[in-house]
């Protein structure tokens, strides 16, 4: 296979499942928003931070209003990650891979996409946003469904797992990261103490995670349960460790890289041996080990590009 066509495939996957998550981040925080109290102060900020673009927004809007958050996160051209953009930018590198996947994928991704693009202005306010954005997701686990029931299981299938887990690593290590950070109170001001609860619950929505967490945790929501499932657990499609064993299991299908092994067992090493109870005690530790591992994650995608794709060359 080509190394362009590798690398198509990978983003192709990742802008697919960073579409995805955006999605349904803006509705967990605006449900999370009507289980709080008023005088929380959590506001819309945090997804900016999850998301990792706080300079790009502030350059753009002069405060982080609910619609300002919003808009720049549903259809803002000018934001390279908003769900419209990300889904663009995967129409787009489907047009120069269409062979290497069922015909029905293109069709699946034009329909998500012109909705996107014909009702996402429109639906910035709450009233119409909560049936656009479950429609921006269900249209993206359409194309999930299209491409795992019709396509080979062969090299390109390979790398669009790879760029789906990957992404889906980050995003999961970005929301534990920015919501945990408010958790454990290091926001001024800001006494979570007596929501916790709701907090952590709101954590395993952002992931589809909560009903699967009370099937496999069977205890009350915590802060430790809820680390350990999302970062260790590994049936969960959404966890870390699930992740990470995805990709490992992708590479007997590629020609053979230990540069590339040693970056996912090194990272792998680092959620497995985490001791979650005393990084959630210890002032600074949690937000550091999510670091780490996002750094970890970030060598990964180096050496898969070094190895096998002609931007890495």
């Amino acid at each position: 296979m080509l190394s362009r066509v590798a690398e198509n495939l990978y983003w192709f996957g990742r802008y697919l499942q960073r579409a995805e998550n955006t999605a349904r981040l803006i509705n967990v925080n605006a449900n999370l928003m009507l289980d709080l109290p008023r005088r929380m102060t959590l506001g819309w900020g945090t997804l900016i931070e999850i998301v990792g673009s706080t300079p790009r927004f502030q350059s753009l809007y002069d405060q982080a209003s609910e619609e300002n958050v919003v808009r720049y996160l549903m259809t803002d051209e000018r934001n390279p990650a908003s769900i419209r953009s990300s889904l663009h930018t995967a129409r787009e590198i489907l047009r120069t891979v269409r062979d290497t996947m069922p015909r029905e994928t293109w069709e699946r991704v034009n329909d998500v996409y012109f909705y996107v693009l014909e009702r996402g202005d429109n639906s910035i306010a709450r009233a119409p946003r909560q049936a656009f954005l479950q429609q921006a997701v269900s249209g993206t686990l359409l194309i999930y469904g299209v491409l795992t029931s019709n396509m080979s299981r062969d090299v390109g299938f390979q790398f669009l797992r790879i760029g789906t887990n990957i992404e889906q690593a980050d995003m999961t290590t970005r929301i534990l990261d920015v919501r945990t950070y408010a958790l454990l109170g290091v926001q001024p001001g800001a006494d979570l103490s007596p929501f916790e609860s709701i907090q952590w619950m709101s954590v395993l929505r952002s992931l589809t995670a909560y009903q699967m967490y009370r099937r496999h945790v069977r205890m009350r929501v915590n802060g430790p349960g809820v680390l350990r499932f999302l970062l260790q657990n590994r049936e969960f499609p959404r966890s870390v460790m699930f992740c990470l064993s995805s990709v490992a299991s992708t590479l007997p299908a590629l020609p053979g890289n230990r540069k590339i092994e040693r970056a996912i067992e090194r990272t792998r090493a680092l959620v497995r041996d985490a001791n979650l109870d005393v990084q959630l005690t210890a002032d600074g530790h949690l937000p550091q080990l999510m670091d780490e591992i996002q750094i970890g994650l970030g060598e990964l995608h180096d050496a898969l590009a070094e190895t096998y794709f002609s931007s890495g060359n």
